[in-house]
């Protein structure tokens, strides 16, 4: 069957004199065809106009303003854009989906998920990019928005009605489970085999229940779930062993939220999964828990598993395969192989055979420490990876600040009666240090591959966290506002904080005085059906979510009133939130450097180069060298030899040399792009594309993807660089 799949078309640009060619091939369009750039999702590109030695010549090319950025600073736009044909596909701060050229930032379409009939402007999350799917005529765009997957014409934006019911399909159905009143939504673009669209999902991860995370392929024409992987085995399947006997009729989770990669050849999809819920305490989930943590290798046209690798067992870390894999092609010892690469929240590279999941490089099992909480047992080894970290590993006194006296003093504060540390130190009640932090390491932006030189490229996190496991309040209080203090303990704490505060690095707003910004009613719904980031909490009866809102209007309990059954979950614990450890002024509570960027030699197995990315010049002295900063999306690479990445909360946008690491070019954008960039060529021309929303780190929300270029002048290349030639394809 003949497919139109996006490909890279080359134009010659050949001028004859005295019958010779006088000037060099020249790329007239290269495509950005996928999330990650390609179905490998190396976020490289074959464009090589932009090089080390004119990229810091680069001007705005063209801004486009979506126009929905909260005023609030809550909203952000992760999107990694792609670019087929010369039209640039993407999303903004409310998901709405646009067609731009790709040339001039003029709009050629655009959906509202909002405005289309059925949607609903509550519980959307983010979306970090769409997939397109071709055949002859039939050219489409997939996007996520809340529970539902629509299927767009690429041509005019409109849903397609042939797909699922009015051109959309919702998740929460064909789970093999009842999902009634749970999260499920897709923040990630799908990966597209043949003629099936494999979705990630994103799920609750608390102490209530949670939908399964089961892995499933739906028909890119119909909508009909084509397959579906269970990765909560059920019994007399492989892994089944691994939990209790029950778990696949309680447990959830075990998702993939992050994105996969496809060997089309092979027809392989690389899915790797998250942690089980509850993500902190799993007493009532005993066991390693396959396929929870894992890279799974299946079959793309039936969902069969081919191979598997768990990273964690039993998670009690909330550390998630946080980035989708990459593929690619190294040589190690002379022997040429087609490798899968997982970077891992934990500051790690792990590199595996494609065919057989067979370690390139040897992966450790080290013993780490025992849980101190009741009812749990914590695996007694986890895997190690053998090869440089991306982040650091160890956490001492020697880590803590010394920014100032004060500063220290105030860090070391917050860590009197912690566990000592160790990088798998279980959660406690005294106090557990996370470093790297719950967010990694690595994260959701991504990672980069050269096929040129076997060279996988990595922006890395060096935070450190805190965190403590409460028990649960089961006092016999029985008015409602106690019972709505204890639900909001459950639900919400791990969040909003037990002093309600919130966190604004996480764009997670404050609630004390609630009762003053919203009426009952519109706090009622938020509980119930989320808003933006925020879960649904409908599964909770209406009478608990009543009572959480008797509790966050601070209502005074009327005397001798009584309620029913708590209703509380059976856990003991619950957790006492996403906490950075930062000094007297926000700022880290370590020493720099607080976020990299490193290249490691995949084939040798060693590090060629690691800078400092970012930079906060207020936390250091003037010849002091830069900090680094924590970092929020990834990075894209050229033919070309430069290296382009947002993610720091300086809000700055950097070129660096893939060859040496040396920063070649920055420029401020309009609020911080914590996103992956695109680039690509358009009428011989090649552009960069960031989006710039903000609203992470406690920075300002945005609404502007702006793109760069070379005057017009300057976009021919001058004599490229000399790079080595990739290896062949398989």
């Amino acid at each position: 069957m003949s497919r139109r799949l996006p490909v890279l078309v080359t134009s010659l640009l050949v001028v004859l004199a005295c019958g010779h060619l006088l000037s060099q091939p020249r790329v007239a369009r290269v495509d950005w065809a996928a999330h990650g750039g390609s179905a490998a999702h190396t976020q490289h590109s074959p464009a090589d106009l932009i090089t080390p030695a004119n990229v810091s010549r680069l001007k705005v090319a063209w801004t486009y303003r979506t126009g929905d950025a909260r005023p609030d600073n809550r909203s952000q736009i992760q999107c990694n854009p792609i670019v087929i044909d010369g039209v640039l596909y993407a999303t903004s701060a409310q998901l709405k989906v646009f067609a731009l050229d790709a040339a001039t930032g003029a709009q050629k379409w655009l959906f509202d998920p909002v405005g289309a009939a059925g949607g609903t402007s509550s519980g959307l999350g983010v979306s970090r990019g769409v997939t397109y799917w071709a055949e002859g005529d039939d050219r489409r765009i997939f996007s996520s928005a809340g529970p539902y997957l629509y299927a767009l014409d690429a041509a005019t934006g409109q849903p397609i009605p042939t797909f699922g019911q009015d051109g959309r399909i919702d998740l929460r159905q064909g789970l093999d489970a009842d999902t009634s009143g749970l999260s499920v939504l897709s923040n990630s673009p799908g990966s597209i085999y043949k003629d099936v669209i494999i979705v990630p999902t994103r799920l609750s991860e608390g102490p209530g229940p949670a939908a399964p995370g089961h892995i499933r392929a739906f028909d890119v024409r119909t909508g009909a779930r084509r397959w579906i992987f269970h990765t909560i085995p059920r019994p007399g399947t492989p892994g089944h062993e691994t939990w209790p006997a029950d778990a696949w009729q309680r447990i959830g989770a075990a998702n993939n939220w992050a994105g996969m990669a496809v060997d089309q050849a092979r027809g392989l999809v690389f899915v790797p999964t998250g942690s089980a819920a509850f993500d902190f305490w799993g007493g009532n989930r005993l066991g390693n828990n396959l396929f929870a943590n894992s890279l799974l290798a299946l079959r793309a046209d039936t969902g069969e598993r081919v191979w598997h690798f768990q990273f964690v067992h039993h998670d009690l870390w909330d550390r998630d395969l946080p980035t989708a894999p990459v593929l690619g092609t190294v040589t190690k010892d002379g022997r040429t192989v087609d490798v899968v690469m997982q970077a891992t929240k934990t500051g790690e590279l792990f590199v595996f055979e494609r065919e057989n999941g067979t370690p390139l490089w040897p992966i450790e099992e080290v013993p780490v420490p025992p849980s101190t909480l009741k009812g749990e047992q914590a695996a007694p080894t986890q895997p190690r990876s053998t090869l440089p970290p991306i982040s650091r590993q160890e956490f001492s006194e020697a880590a803590i600040t010394t920014r100032t006296p004060e500063a220290r003093a105030f860090v070391e504060r917050q860590l009197v009666g912690a566990r000592p540390y160790h990088k798998w130190q279980p959660p406690s009640e005294e106090g557990t240090i996370i470093f790297p932090g719950f967010d990694g390491g690595a994260e959701w932006g991504g990672q980069a591959f050269d096929p040129a030189t076997g060279t996988f490229f990595v922006n890395g996190n060096n935070m450190a966290w805190i965190t403590h496991m409460l028990p649960i309040d089961r006092s016999k209080e029985t008015t409602h506002v106690a019972r709505g203090r204890r639900a909001y303990q459950v639900n919400c704490l791990q969040c909003h904080g037990p002093e309600r505060k919130g966190d604004a690095t996480r764009a997670i707003p404050s609630i004390v005085d609630l009762d003053k910004r919203l009426t009952r009613e519109q706090v009622a719904d938020v509980v119930a059906y989320g808003r933006g980031q925020m879960p649904i909490f409908s599964w909770l009866p209406e009478d608990v979510r009543n009572d959480i809102v008797s509790y966050l209007f601070n209502d005074t309990p009327k005397p001798g009133e009584a309620t029913r059954d708590e209703g509380l979950p059976e856990i003991p614990y619950i957790f006492s939130g996403y906490t950075r450890l930062l000094d007297d002024k926000g700022f880290p509570g370590i020493t720099p450097p607080w976020g990299t960027l490193t290249a490691i030699d995949v084939g040798k197995g060693t590090i060629k180069w690691q800078v400092t990315l970012g930079d906060r010049p207020e936390a250091r002295g003037p010849k002091d060298p830069p900090t680094g900063t924590e970092n929020y999306g990834g990075p894209a690479i050229t033919a070309g030899g430069v290296l382009f990445i947002g993610a720091t909360n300086d809000e700055k946008f950097r070129a660096f040399d893939m060859t040496t690491g040396r920063k070649l070019w920055e420029v401020a954008l309009p609020a911080g792009g914590y996103a992956t960039p695109a680039t690509y060529v358009v009428n011989g021309r090649q552009y960069v594309v960031i989006a710039a929303g903000g609203g992470k780190m406690g920075t300002r929300s945005g609404d502007t993807y702006v793109a760069y270029a070379l005057p017009t002048a300057a976009a021919t290349p001058s004599r490229p660089r000399p790079r080595p030639r990739p290896a062949p394809a398989h």
